[in-house]
């Protein structure tokens, strides 16, 4: 979860499997998450796995200009960071550091972000996700690499976004206050490298919380109203398609305005209100579509492939009865694909886009819902099971799980621990894990679905008999196949959750892990190599987690390797030797496979010279 909503084309959707209806009517504040943090959260709090010190994080910053990695089981710093003293009251917050949602390169493991520090000035940070460390090339201030840039005027609200090696950073006004512009600024993720784009006509800001959109290709903004009176448009209350760069090409399939932005413009009824949305519809045409969302209650659906310029669009209808102020989301089941928003009338809904051609908005569902934080979207799968969730802001902070197909309350809220606090207008949350965080002011909120038992629910020792396949000893049992060349075995541990992480190692016996136990799914494969004969080794499991962070404590396994031991009683004696002698030549099978001593497929003479040649071993 590196960035605003999830993805790049600001769907909020969160795929994870923990999310059932039935967990998710369960869910409950996790009381033993700290998540102390210090100032008031306007931004989205992210979520990063990995790093050199293999811990998942929830990154959460604050406009006292901290900046916080923290554990995201127990909520404990990891880090922090105080990047400046932020500036007094601008506008309508106070103070004003850092108040956009951050982004996150996996690649590089590098935190952007920006922070008003107090003068004003507008400082571009990019941290090491893992440690805090500012990276080299930063701290830039945007005062001195951009000269036309006031850190006075312009607020930058919207969240960044990265698109090859560069980070864009949108930028308003502060409440609508003197002669600013909508702006994109760009700087490479080395710092070097610098770009600038901006709306010819005055004001035009790009100041929702959602930032800027992105098709993987190009990027997507929607603008605000220029000063009453304009009378040439100049890229107010529009979609805007920019390059790379960013490069605004002017042509008519690079952005889209209504015919009445004018009346728009003259009345402050922001286009810009939400952040465009990339909606991919099967079966309409056109189905590569851009969905514009304003404080005029409309929805607009726009041909992603030619947006239009100045003039109508593909669809077009009012979806609410308040002005629509929020980020957006949109998901797709077997019922069609859906668009869900919380305008500021004390509901949250959900409208439909019909795959025909062209296609239409069509209604969905509407439920009754205090607050004007921005919903997220919670799928088992990326189809199935969606379920929206918004929380309150203000005297009605509880959150709240709606079923994405017909609004139906899932989860109403919770008990009397449940409660959050310090949540802001506009604000999000993320899901990561079975857990869901909110972000509120000196504070992150952990919620967690019921989660199933974690276990080792079986342990065998698996080898492949040539062309007859895979065939197990369950464990603990004796192993009576030889290890070849260099006394080989494999052990397969199967959990009943899928793995995170693990490891293993010899603690007695004659034997050692060979290489890095191999992962996949709820299995973990553990190769041994050197392990002697006639002896019971015990193989120590540690550092095991599931795909929920619950943690396994250290386990032992016994393995019994005693080859020859056909019939499994801890001695090779006569009657090994009679039953290899019984199988010979007959195929390999799950009925006789231990006779087949040297694992190679083919029960015969050498499988008996081998239990032979151990005859009168036996385990300690």
């Amino acid at each position: 979860m590196t960035q605003h909503h999830n993805n790049a084309s600001r769907d909020g959707v969160f795929i994870d499997p923990a999310f059932t209806p039935s967990a998710a009517a369960n869910l409950a504040r996790d009381l033993n998450f700290s998540g102390t943090i210090v100032g008031n959260v306007y931004a989205q709090p992210l979520y990063v796995e990995g790093g050199p010190d293999n811990r998942s994080k929830v990154i959460a910053v604050t406009q006292s200009n901290n900046v916080y990695a923290l554990d995201a089981t127990t909520g404990a710093v990891i880090w922090q960071r105080n990047v400046g003293t932020p500036a007094p009251s601008m506008g309508l917050i106070s103070p004003v550091g850092i108040t956009s949602t951050p982004v996150i390169d996996l690649a590089s493991r590098a935190l952007f972000l920006v922070a008003v520090i107090s003068g004003p000035n507008n400082i571009i940070y990019s941290l090491n996700v893992d440690t805090g460390v500012i990276n080299p090339g930063f701290p830039i201030d945007v005062n001195v690499s951009f000269p036309d840039f006031s850190a006075g005027l312009h607020m930058q609200r919207g969240a960044l976004m990265l698109l090859g090696n560069m980070v864009y950073i949108p930028y308003g006004g502060y409440a609508d206050q003197g002669n600013y512009r909508g702006r994109v600024l760009a700087v490479s993720f080395d710092g070097a490298q610098r770009g600038s784009w901006a709306t010819a006509s005055l004001k035009s800001g790009i100041w929702t919380p959602g930032g800027i959109t992105s098709d993987g290709t190009n990027l997507y903004v929607a603008t605000g109203n220029a000063p009453s009176g304009t009378t040439t448009w100049g890229g107010s209350e529009a979609i805007i398609r920019l390059q790379p760069g960013p490069v605004f090409s002017s042509a008519t399939a690079d952005y889209w305005a209504p015919t009445n932005w004018q009346a728009l413009d003259n009345g402050d009824i922001d286009l810009g209100g939400c952040n465009p949305l990339i909606v991919d519809v099967p079966g309409a045409t056109p189905s590569a579509l851009v969905v514009a969302l304003g404080k005029d209650r409309n929805a607009y659906l726009l041909n992603r492939h030619n947006l239009g310029g100045v003039g109508a669009p593909v669809a077009q209808a009012a979806v609410s009865a308040g002005q629509i102020i929020t980020s957006p989301v949109t998901y797709r089941t077997s019922q069609g694909t859906f668009v869900a928003l919380r305008p500021t009338t004390g509901t949250l809904s959900a409208f439909k886009i019909t795959p025909t051609s062209p296609p239409t908005i069509a209604t969905g569902w509407s439920a009754s819902s205090a607050g004007r934080t921005s919903p997220f979207v919670t799928s088992t799968d990326g189809t199935s099971n969606p379920i929206v969730w918004a929380y309150g802001h203000g005297t009605n902070q509880r959150l709240f799980g709606y079923n994405g197909e017909t609004g139906a309350v899932i989860f109403g809220g919770g008990g009397a621990n449940d409660t959050i606090s310090g949540t802001r207008t506009f604000t999000t949350g993320i899901a990561a894990r079975g857990r869901i965080y909110v972000a509120g002011d000196n504070k992150v909120y952990a919620f967690k679905v019921p989660l199933p038992a974690f276990q080792v629910s079986a342990v065998v020792s698996r080898k492949t008999h040539g062309d007859a396949g895979d065939f197990d000893i369950a464990l603990p049992g004796v192993e009576c196949r030889s290890g070849g060349v260099t006394d080989d075995y494999r052990l397969v541990f199967t959990f009943s959750n899928n793995l995170e992480s693990g490891n293993a190692s010899v603690t007695s016996g004659t034997g050692k892990v060979a290489g890095t136990p191999a992962i996949s799914g709820n299995t973990m494969t553990v190769n041994l190599t050197g392990v002697a004969n006639a002896q019971t080794l015990s193989i120590t499991l540690h550092g095991v987690t599931d795909q929920f962070f619950q943690s396994l404590p250290d386990r032992a396994v016994s393995l019994s390797v005693l080859i020859g031991d056909v019939n499994g009683n801890s001695f090779v004696n006569a009657s090994d030797v009679s039953a290899a002698k019984a199988q010979s030549g007959v195929p390999v099978s799950n009925a006789n496979f231990r006779t087949d001593v040297n694992a190679n497929g083919a029960i015969n003479a050498s499988d008996v010279s081998s239990v032979k040649s151990h005859s009168g071993d036996s385990l300690p």
